[in-house]
């Protein structure tokens, strides 16, 4: 699983890196539009401002007829083009603004600002007698950028294409008759005529430079673009590897467990039976022994005793097949943990000699299930101790509440032993209560204790 977490935190990381520099070639790329954006205001404004100015002065100079002569057109009304084509540049502008910042996620939206600065600036390149078409090459950069994830992006980028060859001004003046730009231009001295034209001329190839680095830009975004997902391809793939891996290791991991909880359960059924069985028969041998010392002395009191003992064999025999059936005893399923435990109490009491008495100081005594299931056999198997081992004649069982804790303390007068050897019994109780995070001493130094600390719950008491 580190792996996993590792490989997932690399690619992660991998990709805030990415994104930074996503958004900083898109920044580059966006001020790169904006710069074409102003230079074609300015182109188009200096030649329609310049072509309304000049034909001022030819008015004024009274010699419209002479210069009228030289052209092969005029343009009509040159202030009215002038601001036509300002409108016009505010619409384009108003568009690309909207693209850029909005963001439009309906492509439709998108096709249509599109085809929208594809026709108004046609439009303005006509109002310009074709003079100047650069603003087509601005339209185009808008195509290859905002189109390059679209499949009409080739049609958009051949109608640009097409488009800025078409408005050439040689090409569009063999068919019609147009004013040119360098007719106006001659109407000045040639040291102004100079100026002028390295003005137009530089405007003309800095538009012509912004679009090529415009150009490089887009193409060095799509090829990061596709170096980051080859590299973040190959992470997942490793990341799918070692995924795998975690799985073969988790399967394995699955098996072991399914294993263990197969050894525990038998286990647990060991014990069930165990304490069952061993409780069962312990009254059972102990009954029969009383049988046996009153039979001739006192014969209906033995077939008294004799039908108490097939009972308790009954009870016992089903308490057995219902530990195999990995249910809870069948006395806690009949009765509370404290009848349960007084049931046994009385049965221990009328089979045996042994004398068993029970104080319980919580009220009401129920717990967790796992808790009562615990304390049941911890007391069934203490008894069983106590008379098969110890040879008691006396138990005393209590139960008492200590802060967050149950103690549960079983006294007998038995033999004792001054070294406890673990047996099955012992052995079974520990485990049962290690279960619970609880602890148990056994002390057979004045008989056997068996003293019992449970962290409970405390289930439905209060």
């Amino acid at each position: 699983m580190d792996l996993i977490l590792t490989g997932g935190s690399s690619v992660s990381c991998r990709k805030g890196f990415g994104d930074r520099g996503m958004r900083a070639k898109r920044i580059e790329i966006s001020l790169v539009n904006y710069l074409m954006l102003i230079l074609n205001w300015v182109m188009v404004v200096a030649v329609t401002g310049f072509i309304a100015v000049t034909t001022e002065n030819i008015r004024e100079s009274y010699i419209a007829r002479d210069f009228i002569a030289k052209v092969e057109a005029i343009p009509w009304r040159p202030e009215t083009i002038l601001a036509v084509c300002v409108l016009l540049m505010f619409g384009l502008t108003l568009s690309f603004v909207m693209r850029d910042i909005i963001h439009f996620r309906d492509s439709r939206l998108q096709v249509g600002s599109l085809v929208f600065d594809l026709i108004v600036s046609i439009g303005i390149v006509y109002l310009l007698n074709f003079n100047y078409n650069g603003i087509l090459l601005w339209v185009f950069a808008n195509v290859i950028f905002y189109t390059k994830k679209s499949s009409g992006q080739f049609l958009f980028m051949l109608l640009a294409v097409l488009s800025f060859v078409g408005t050439d001004y040689g090409l569009a003046s063999v068919n019609a008759p147009l004013y040119d730009i360098q007719d106006y231009i001659s109407y000045y001295d040639a040291g102004q005529q100079s100026y002028i034209f390295v003005f137009y001329n530089v405007l003309t190839s800095l538009n012509m430079v912004l679009f090529i680095i415009f150009c490089v830009f887009v193409i060095q975004e799509q090829r990061g673009t596709i170096e980051e997902v080859n590299e973040l391809y190959g992470k997942l793939s490793a990341a799918n590897e070692e995924l795998q891996q975690a799985n073969v290791q988790l399967q394995k991991y699955a098996d072991m467990k399914e294993k263990m909880g197969q050894t525990k359960e038998r286990n647990r059924l060991a014990r069930e039976i165990h304490d069952t069985l061993g409780h069962t028969l312990t009254g059972i041998s102990a009954g029969i022994d009383a049988c046996i010392a009153t039979i001739d002395i006192a014969p209906d009191k033995t077939k008294s005793q004799l039908e108490v003992i097939s009972g308790v064999t009954r009870e016992g025999i089903q308490e057995i097949r219902r530990s195999v059936s990995q249910l809870r005893p069948d006395a806690l399923e009949r009765l509370s943990l404290e009848y349960a435990i007084r049931k046994m109490v009385e049965d221990t009491n009328t089979l045996t000699r042994t004398k068993v008495s029970f104080a319980c100081q919580i009220q009401p005594l129920r717990f967790c299930e796992d808790e009562e299931n615990a304390i049941y056999r911890v007391v069934q198997e203490s008894l069983t101790n106590a008379m098969r081992h110890g040879r008691a004649t006396q138990v005393e069982i209590r139960m008492w509440r200590e802060e967050g804790d149950i103690r549960l303390s079983i006294q007998d007068n038995g033999v004792g032993c001054k070294e406890i050897q673990p047996g099955f019994g012992t052995e079974h109780i520990r485990e049962r209560i290690a279960l619970l995070n609880g602890t148990v001493v056994f002390d057979g130094s004045h008989g056997f204790l068996v003293d019992v600390t449970i962290p409970i719950r405390w289930g439905d008491s209060v």
